[in-house]
C-alpha cells in the first residue's frame, strides 16, 4: 500500500486493479461528484412529448400486452418492431398510461437509444426501486457492474413492475453489461427497428405496421376533423402510405391552416402535383416499409412551403438546423445564443420555433431538469436528405459553434450533471454529418466533452465519447491530426479510471510516442498523456517509471504552460504523493512541500486542485511523522470535501481514512477506529465487500483493532 489513501491521484474518482499480486492505488481526483445520483427527471412518466389522441388499430396488439401485465403476471419480454414512424413508442406509451393509472404496477421508461442514455435510465430505475446514493455513485463511476445493481432492486421490487425500453434501435447496447434480463416481479417492453430473432432470445415479437386505410384515414380526422370526408382523408393517408408519422405531420399541418384552411383534397393534389415535392419523393411510389423516408418528406416540405408563403423562412432554416443534431431531447439554451444568427435572426428563434411545435415537426419535452426539443429521427433523415448542398457548411459551423458555447470552456471537477449528457449524441450525430471544414473544430468540443464528463466521474460515457469521436473524426482528419489524438487520449484515460489499466497503457503509450514525435516533447497536449501514462503505470506497481514520467510532465507544463497553471500545479502534487518521505524533502530544493502556499495564492484557497494538494500534502507530511500538522490539514480537506460532495464520496472516503491514521498516530485509536468502521462501513455498501477499496480499508481497521501503525 502507498499513499495517505491508498495511493495517488488526480482528476476524481477512484480505480483499481485485481490481477495477480494487487497494488491497489486509489488516486486523489480533485473533482467531485454529487452526493446523490441524478438522471432523468422522471422514469414514473414516458420521455415523449405527448401520447397520441387515439391508439388506432392497435387493439389485437394492446390486448395481448395487456395480458402481460395482468396479475401475477411476469418474466416476460416483449419486443415491439417496425419501421421508424410506425407507431411502436405510442402503443408502448398507451399501455405504459394503463399500468400506471389503473393497474397499480409501477410503469417505468427507459430511453435506450445510446448506451449514455441507457445508463442512465436504468441507474435512475434502480434509484426509484431504492437503490443508495453510494451504490448509484460506485455504479455509475464503474466501480461496481451498474446493471446487476439495477437488475437486483427490480428483482427485489416489492410492486410489481413494467420496464419499457424505448427506442432501442442499437440491441447490442444491451449485450454491453447484460442490461436486458427477466424477472418474476415485472414484464419488459422494448420497442426497435430491429428484428432479428438473434438480438432478442425467449421473448415475444409483435410487428407494429402501417395502419390500415380505415385507421390510417381516422388519424387525419383525428387530427383535422374538418378538412374534408373520411374518403378524402383515406386518399390522402394512401398517398402518405399509411405511415402514422407521415400522417401525423400532415394531420398537424392541416389542424393549423387559419387564414385559408386547406381542404384533404387541396393537401392530396399539392402531395400529387408539387414539383419539388416530387423530387424528394423520386420512386415513393414504390416505397417500401423499410424506408420511409420520401413519405415523410411529402409532408414536411409542404409545411415549410407554407412557412415561405406565410413569412415565416426562419422555421425551415431552423428545422434544417435541428436536423445536423441527433434526435433526441436537445436543450433548448443551445439555441439560445448569437452564434444562430448566421442563419435567422435571434430574436426570430422563438418563433420559429413555435412554429416547428404548433406544426408537430418537434415537440417540447422535459429531460434532466432541462427543457428540450425533439423531432422524430425519421423526420430529421428526411430533412437532412433534402437540405441543398451549399447550405451544408454553414449549417456545419453554426451547429459546431453552438455545441461550443454549451460544452464547458475550461471543464472542472464538480456534481454529476446530468445536461452534459444531453449533449453526446448530438455531439456525435454532428461528427457523422460534418464536413471537412468543420471536422476539426467539431472533435475538439466532443473532445473537450468528454473531458467535462470525465471530471464529474461519468467514465462510461467519457470513454464512449472520446472513442467514438476519435474514430469519427479520423475519417476526415487522418490518424496522426492534433485533435484525433487528443481523443485518443482522453479516451486512454478514461479506460484507465475504469480499471483497464492494459488497454489504458497501450492506448496512451501509443499517442504519447505520436505526439512526442509531431509535437516535441514540451507540447501541452504531449503532457496532458505523459500525466496520464504515469498514473497507470503508477497502478500498476511501476514507480521508477511512474516518477520519471511525473517529473518530465511537470517540465513540460511548466514550458508550456507556466508554473502558476492549474495543470502545472496538479502535476506537481502528485509528486507529494508518489515520492518516497526521503525524496519528498529534497524535491525541487525544498519547494515542493511549499507547494499548498503556491496553490493558495495562485488559485484561491477553495480552488479544487488547492484542495487536492492540501490532501497529498497531508500525506507527506504523515510520511514524515509531522503527525500534528497532517491532521490540521486533513482534517480542513475533509471537512470541504463533504461539504462539496456529501458523506459517501469516494475522495472523502479517502481523507477519511489518512485522518483515521493521523488520529491513531496522535494516540486516539478509538475515534481512529470509529472513523475507520464507518469508511468501511460506506465502501461495502457501495462497492461491496469484496472491491480492493473495501478491502484495503479493512485492513486499515484491523491496524487500527490491533494497534499497528500502517505505513
Amino acid at each position: 500500500m502507498t499513499g495517505g489513501t491508498d495511493g495517488h491521484a488526480e482528476g476524481h474518482g477512484r480505480v483499481y486493479q485485481s490481477r495477480g499480486d494487487q497494488h491497489i492505488t486509489e488516486h486523489h481526483h480533485y473533482g467531485g461528484d454529487g452526493t446523490g445520483y441524478v438522471g432523468p427527471d422522471s422514469v414514473r412518466r414516458p420521455a415523449v412529448g405527448r401520447c397520441p389522441v387515439a391508439l388506432r388499430d392497435r387493439g389485437e396488439v394492446m390486448e395481448r400486452l395487456r395480458e402481460s401485465v395482468g396479475p401475477e403476471r411476469g418474466g416476460q419480454v416483449y419486443v415491439l418492431y417496425g419501421m421508424g414512424g410506425s407507431g411502436k413508442t405510442a402503443v408502448a406509451c398507451a399501455l405504459f398510461e394503463e399500468v400506471a393509472g389503473e393497474q397499480g404496477r409501477v410503469g417505468l421508461w427507459v430511453n435506450a437509444a445510446d448506451r449514455a442514455s441507457l445508463r442512465a435510465g436504468m441507474l435512475a430505475v434502480a434509484a426509484d426501486r431504492g437503490a443508495g446514493d453510494g451504490e448509484l455513485l460506485a455504479a455509475r463511476n464503474g466501480l461496481r457492474p451498474a446493471a446487476d445493481l439495477v437488475w437486483s432492486y427490480l428483482d427485489r421490487s416489492t410492486e410489481p413492475w413494467l420496464l419499457v425500453l424505448d427506442n432501442t434501435d442499437e440491441p447490442e447496447i444491451l449485450r454491453d453489461g447484460d442490461w436486458l434480463r427477466t424477472s418474476p416481479r415485472g414484464t419488459v417492453l422494448v420497442t426497435t427497428r430491429r428484428a432479428a430473432a438473434r438480438w432478442w432470445p425467449g421473448a415475444e415479437l409483435q410487428h407494429i405496421g402501417v395502419l390500415p386505410r380505415a385507421d390510417a384515414a381516422l388519424v387525419l380526422r383525428d387530427l383535422a376533423p374538418h378538412s374534408g370526408t373520411a374518403e378524402q382523408a383515406a386518399r390522402v393517408a394512401d398517398r402518405l402510405g399509411r405511415l402514422p408519422l407521415a400522417l401525423t405531420l400532415a394531420g398537424g399541418f392541416l389542424s393549423h391552416q387559419v387564414i385559408d384552411p386547406w381542404t384533404l383534397d387541396t393537401y392530396r393534389d399539392r402531395l400529387d402535383g408539387d414539383e419539388r415535392v416530387r423530387l424528394i419523393d423520386r420512386g415513393a411510389d414504390a416505397m417500401s416499409e423499410a424506408n420511409p423516408r420520401q413519405l415523410v418528406g411529402l409532408t414536411w416540405q409542404l409545411t415549410l412551403d407554407a412557412f415561405e408563403a406565410r413569412g415565416l423562412p426562419e422555421a425551415a432554416a431552423l428545422l434544417r438546423l435541428l436536423a445536423r443534431f441527433a434526435a433526441e431531447p436537445l436543450p433548448l439554451t443551445l439555441l439560445d445564443h448569437s452564434a444562430i444568427g448566421a442563419l435567422l435572426p435571434r430574436d426570430r428563434t422563438e418563433t420559429a420555433l413555435r412554429a416547428l411545435l404548433d406544426q408537430s415537426l418537434s415537440e417540447l419535452v422535459d429531460t434532466a431538469g432541462t427543457r428540450c426539443a425533439q423531432s422524430h429521427g425519421i423526420l430529421l433523415d428526411s430533412v437532412s436528405a433534402a437540405t441543398p448542398a451549399h447550405l451544408l457548411p454553414e449549417l456545419d459551423a453554426t451547429a459546431v459553434r453552438l455545441l461550443d458555447a454549451v460544452v464547458p470552456a475550461v471543464p472542472d471537477a464538480g456534481p454529476y450533471d446530468p445536461r452534459l449528457r444531453l449533449l453526446v449524441p448530438h455531439t456525435l450525430t454532428l461528427l457523422r454529418q460534418v464536413a471537412e471544414p468543420s471536422a476539426a473544430d467539431a472533435l475538439a468540443v466532443a473532445t473537450r466533452l468528454a473531458v467535462a464528463l470525465h471530471r464529474t466521474g461519468d467514465y462510461l460515457s467519457a470513454r464512449e465519447t472520446a472513442r467514438t469521436a476519435a474514430e469519427l473524426g479520423q475519417r476526415h482528419l487522418g490518424a496522426d491530426h492534433r485533435a484525433v489524438l487528443a481523443a485518443r487520449s482522453r479516451a486512454g484515460r478514461a479506460l484507465f479510471r475504469l480499471g483497464a489499466y492494459a488497454e489504458a497503457e497501450a492506448e496512451l503509450r501509443t499517442v504519447l510516442d505520436a505526439q512526442r514525435r509531431l509535437f516535441g516533447a514540451d507540447d501541452a497536449d504531449t503532457s496532458d498523456s505523459g500525466y496520464g501514462l504515469q498514473l497507470v503505470l503508477a497502478n500498476l506497481g511501476r514507480r521508477e517509471e511512474s516518477v520519471a514520467l511525473l517529473r518530465d510532465t511537470v517540465a513540460g507544463r511548466r514550458s508550456a504552460l507556466g508554473p502558476s497553471h492549474p495543470l502545472t500545479l496538479r502535476a506537481r502534487a502528485g509528486l507529494l504523493e508518489t515520492l518516497s518521505a526521503t525524496d519528498v524533502v529534497t524535491e525541487e530544493d525544498g519547494a515542493l512541500l511549499a507547494l499548498p502556499g503556491e496553490c493558495e495564492r495562485a488559485l484561491g484557497p477553495d480552488h479544487t486542485v488547492t484542495l487536492g494538494v492540501r490532501h497529498n500534502h497531508a500525506w507527506a507530511l504523515y510520511l514524515l511523522g509531522r503527525f500534528d500538522a497532517a491532521d490540521r490539514e486533513i482534517r480542513q480537506v475533509t471537512d470541504a470535501y463533504a461539504r462539496r460532495w456529501g458523506p459517501d464520496y469516494p475522495l472523502v472516503l479517502a481523507a477519511r481514512q489518512l485522518l483515521s491514521r493521523t488520529r491513531a498516530a496522535l494516540g486516539h485509536p478509538e475515534e481512529a477506529i470509529t472513523l475507520m468502521t464507518d469508511v468501511v462501513e460506506r465502501r461495502e455498501r457501495g462497492l461491496g465487500p469484496e472491491h480492493p477499496f473495501t478491502v484495503a480499508s479493512r485492513r486499515v481497521l484491523d491496524a487500527h483493532r490491533s494497534g499497528r501503525r500502517q505505513p
